[in-house]
């Protein structure tokens, strides 16, 4: 019979599933592509992995044919010596020491875990080791902190401060001692309380005299030229202003106070004037000093405590210090650190902790730990979420305020002495004992450029401070010298002989002793250091001049802020 509905039902439609077949057909084939590009894609990490690990490999080798070399030199000099033939004066690579005219070696580097910066304060003279131990505090004579670094040039034995006069048997103003515990034993760990550390790093010595003339010396006895014949009788110094006598000065190119005394570079137009506002007593030695981002309160780092002075009055504000410490032993303070809105102070100590205070409540918010040997160096980065840490331990460490936890861990080769942040937070720099100066990208740890070689320093570095661009920096060493670097590109570094981007731009020479602390003021226009020669200089960034040398402490002038002074920039 016929169905009247058959004619109804649709006929198969075969270009449909033509269409269909090549759609999944194509779909096979794409994911069979990105299997294989995966697959590429992770041979290639797995190459790069490689080439990294060989690249490390390679370094690791280096250093230990660099080791192995400086060994073979040590023992030749040794034998040579022991055969009755003259010292050789070699420094830590076999190398000439560095400067024009011969001087003792700079402090040698250990690299065991508890001796990195020991025996630089407390070595027996007479040894061929430096006696550097401070006198201590019944003769009232600021002390130096210990270290955990082996022993550094000759040095000077230190009596108790006596104006800037020298005698015959004085060196840089400081007389023998006997040797002093010297150890960093942190709380709890009995320690010679009377002979307290100095800030920062240990503070090496050298073993020739240093010159200051004291204007307030009655035993200085030379008679006045008249007016007109002064200028022309100065000598040219140079930037090296502690060589000039301040009683040849005129009186607009020197100022003086009770205890101190500023000297103008005679060469160069007077545009700046200082003065001293404050001087802010404390019960121990100030291993360290930072002020407020904003100017308004300086933070000083003492034994066990640090504390806040207001900078208009120089009042006390508070006083912070961990009461759950064991009272035992010293526990010296030796960074501090501002967030960028003034309300926490990170500080860094001797036990290896960083704690972040809050100012207000006196309280502790934080405590970051890690680090393995004393931190030397703190620094908070402009949005107030990380802090930067450099210690002994070889380390770099960034510290996430809000979760509490460490972000990046930066591993070097030798000891790290001085960070910082650079103000827009791209980079964070360090200065370590091996003459080197790092720079990171501070979001993934890459290393943009490391500042030595030929154009670098030729002693440690101990300070470093980024300019308000954040494309340069300046740096101090041992070497007596601070040097202007300009960065580059942000690219990460390649191993090899690739050339970098960062140059530097200027070397500033003056100093007559290790370069301790460098600064800039927060328009750019001039870099400040202190040195070991109890001298701080104003510098001319753009042409290399010092404007004028400030002498304002007993001891040497470890950090350019350890005073609070009044600067004047204009024309006089």
């Amino acid at each position: 019979m016929y169905n009247a509905h058959r004619g109804m039902v649709p006929a198969p439609n075969n270009r449909l599933t033509e269409l269909l077949d090549q759609v999944r057909a194509e779909f096979e084939s794409q994911q069979s592509r990105n299997g294989e590009y995966e697959q590429n894609m992770a041979t290639q990490l797995q190459e790069m992995e490689m080439v990294r690990q060989k690249v490390y490999s390679l370094e690791q080798t280096q250093l230990a044919i660099k080791q192995r070399y400086e060994d073979d030199i040590n023992r030749l000099r040794h034998e040579i010596e022991a055969r009755g033939g003259p010292p050789s004066h070699v420094g830590i690579s076999g190398l000439p020491p560095h400067g024009g005219v011969s001087q003792p070696q700079p402090p040698a580097i250990g690299h065991g875990p508890s001796n990195l910066f020991g025996g630089i304060m407390a070595n027996p003279p007479g040894q061929g080791n430096p006696g550097l131990v401070p006198p201590s505090q019944d003769q009232q004579q600021p002390q130096a902190p210990p270290h955990q670094m082996p022993q550094p040039p000759p040095g000077l034995q230190q009596p108790p401060y006596q104006g800037y006069a020298q005698s015959s048997n004085m060196n840089n103003g400081y007389a023998s001692q006997g040797q002093q515990s010297i150890a960093s034993p942190g709380p709890g760990k009995g320690r010679n309380s009377r002979v307290p550390p100095g800030p920062g790093p240990a503070t090496p010595q050298q073993n020739h005299t240093i010159p200051y003339p004291d204007p307030r010396s009655p035993q200085v006895g030379r008679p006045n030229s008249p007016p007109q014949q002064q200028q022309a009788q100065l000598p040219n110094v140079g930037n090296q202003l502690a060589d000039l006598d301040p009683d040849q000065l005129r009186p607009d190119q020197k100022r003086e106070g009770n205890d101190w005394f500023a000297v103008f570079n005679p060469r160069i137009r007077r545009v700046l004037d200082v003065d001293l506002v404050h001087n802010l007593p404390h019960e121990s030695v100030v291993c360290c000093v930072r002020f407020s981002l904003d100017g308004r309160y300086v933070a000083t780092g003492c034994n066990r405590s640090a504390q806040i002075f207001e900078v208009s009055t120089g009042n006390q504000v508070t006083k912070l210090q961990d009461e759950s410490v064991d009272k035992d032993g010293d526990l010296y303070i030796r960074s501090v650190c501002f967030s960028p809105d003034g309300k926490y102070l990170a500080t860094g100590a001797e036990d290896k902790q960083i704690r972040v205070w809050d100012i207000q409540s006196r309280s502790i918010r934080h405590t970051f730990t890690g680090h393995e040997q004393d931190i030397y160096s703190l620094d908070f980065a402009r949005n107030g979420k990380h802090i930067a840490s450099g210690s002994g331990d070889r380390t770099v460490r960034v510290w996430d305020i809000e979760s509490g936890q460490e972000v990046l861990n930066l591993a070097i080769e030798d000891g790290v002495t001085t960070v910082a942040i650079s103000p827009g937070g791209e980079y964070v720099a360090a200065g370590s004992l091996d003459k080197s100066v790092r720079v990171w990208d501070a979001r993934n740890g890459f290393l943009i450029e490391r500042l030595d070689g030929i154009d670098g320093h030729k002693d440690s570095v101990y300070s470093v401070a980024f300019a308000p661009s954040g494309r340069s920096l300046v740096s101090g060493s041992l070497d007596k010298s601070i040097k202007m670097w300009e960065l580059g590109d942000n690219r990460p570094m390649i191993a090899g002989p690739a050339p970098r981007s960062a140059k530097c731009l200027r070397t500033f020479e003056g100093h007559k002793d290790f370069v301790l602390s460098v600064a800039l003021t927060p328009d750019g226009e001039w870099v400040l250091s202190g040195s070991k020669d109890r001298g701080v200089q104003f510098w001319d960034p753009r042409t290399g001049d010092t404007q004028l040398m400030l002498q304002g402490h007993k001891n040497s002038g470890v950090k350019v802020t350890e005073r609070y002074c009044s600067l004047n920039m204009a024309g006089i």
